[in-house]
């Protein structure tokens, strides 16, 4: 049976009611993906407020890994409701704020002591990485790259690349932030190989620590490992390592972003695990609590000491409600069979992408790890000028057959993948049924207006 199932045009009139209620009530600053309000959701399936049910292929922007309510998440949040709602690890302690930081030394990548902070937010947790990183080295600088996303706060928006969508008119900003460029293989420089391109990329970061900064001064080289907003462009290994090997040799923490592709998304619990590096600090988020607001820095016990007592923490951080979502989430991602189960879907995403690029002249590339995967839509696969309207049009064909897409990359030319990892081989071919669907009508009308 198809999850999909219209009785209403989307968006219907409950939907057009709420929404025009919410644009009213909130600043157009706070924008919304699509124009429908969802009252239920399971699995991959959302529910409307006009009955239609839609398919979920954006999963709360990667936070839901483990679906949408799922049973024992829901039954763990209903019963510590009843128990406690809130103290505030600052005020005291209570078994789920133990019980997570506990996991999380155990399961990230690295054989040496931990320790773990708890926060509220991706963006939180990578100012708090910068702060333990700064207080542990007592240097000021921080490495970033073109292309990464790590947040909206004054300095992870000085940190992050993307400046029309996420930085006009909101600085200045942070200082002591350098950006240098990042390996996007795909729009390498015409006549490189991949591999003079990765060692042109490496030979500018060695040359930054000449022209830019000096190694002394660096706290830490902050970066995704797969980068999310930017494309899902997966670091390539001999440039990852290379940033292992600097901070090893400079004192530097190495500082890995896993807010979007950690826990689960690229097949393993974390996405560096593919390339047997172990970063000194690793931020992780979304999908760490299933979709609740819980935020992570964990990593090198002596390093995570750096701040004083009372220099970390908020009154939010680490809510017992989202540390008992965080605990079943966890268990349920770190099992051999979810992971497998995860890498069986990206095989038919990716699948399903290349037979649409040997179709579509847009799909310029297809991309990604495990299954957070990915297409790059071009106007010309020569020139690769983004097609970024083309991209909205996409999404929104989708949203009308009840396929909920989202876009990503520099150029918002980008359509990302990153559905709960239990939905079923049926729900995946139905919505690539409806990508494929709104594709063609996109690349048809292209060609009517080039006629």
């Amino acid at each position: 049976m198809p999850t999909i199932k219209l009785v209403t045009e989307l968006p219907g009139p409950q939907s057009k009611a709420l929404v025009a209620r919410r644009e009213a009530a909130t600043p157009r600053g706070a924008a919304k993906l699509t124009p429908v309000a969802i009252l239920k959701a399971e699995g991959a399936a959302l529910t409307d407020a006009d009955g239609n049910t839609l398919l979920d292929f954006a999963g709360g922007i990667g936070a839901l890994a483990v679906g949408h309510c799922p049973p024992t998440v829901v039954a763990a949040v209903q019963q510590q409701a009843a128990d406690l709602l809130h103290l505030c690890a600052i005020v005291g302690t209570y078994p789920s704020y133990v019980e997570v930081a506990e996991l999380l030394n155990a399961v990230t990548p690295g054989d040496f002591p931990k320790k773990s902070v708890l926060l509220n937010s991706g963006a939180e947790g990578l100012e708090t990485a910068v702060k333990i990183a700064r207080s542990a080295t007592g240097r000021p600088a921080i490495i970033v790259f073109e292309g990464g996303y790590h947040g909206r706060t004054n300095l992870t928006l000085a940190m992050t690349s993307k400046y029309s969508l996420f930085k006009k008119g909101f600085g200045p900003f942070a200082p002591e932030i350098y950006r240098l460029p990042f390996p996007n293989v795909y729009r390498r420089p015409a006549g490189m190989t991949e591999d003079q391109y990765i060692d042109d990329c490496i030979a500018r970061l060695e040359n930054a620590f000449v022209a830019q900064v000096d190694p002394s001064a660096v706290a830490a080289i902050v970066i995704e490992t797969v980068q999310g907003e930017g494309g899902f462009i997966a670091t390539p290994p001999r440039f990852l390592q290379r940033i292992r090997d600097l901070c090893t040799q400079h004192g530097i923490v190495y500082v890995a972003d896993e807010v979007q592709c950690g826990f689960g998304r690229t097949g393993k619990l974390f996405a560096v695990e593919h390339y047997g590096i172990a970063p000194d600090l690793i931020v992780t988020a979304k999908s760490l609590a299933a979709g609740m607001p819980l935020a992570a820095v964990t990593g090198r016990a002596e390093i995570m000491d750096g701040p004083h007592p009372g220099g970390l923490g908020g009154t939010y951080s680490g809510n017992p409600l989202a540390c008992v979502a965080a605990v079943e989430a966890i268990n349920m991602i770190r099992q051999p069979e979810f992971l497998a189960r995860a890498t069986a879907i990206g095989a038919r995403f990716r699948q399903h992408l290349l037979d649409l690029q040997a179709e579509m002249p847009l799909i310029g590339d297809v991309r990604g790890l495990g299954p957070m995967m990915l297409m790059e839509l071009v106007k010309d696969r020569e020139t690769k000028v983004p097609a970024t309207d083309e991209t909205m049009q996409i999404t929104q064909e989708c949203f009308k057959r009840g396929l909920i897409a989202i876009r990503a990359g520099l150029y918002s030319n980008c359509i990302r993948f990153l559905p709960p990892l239990n939905i079923s081989d049926e729900q995946v071919d139905e919505g690539m049924a409806v990508l494929a669907e709104a594709l063609r009508i996109v690349e048809s009308s292209r060609r009517v207006v080039a006629g």
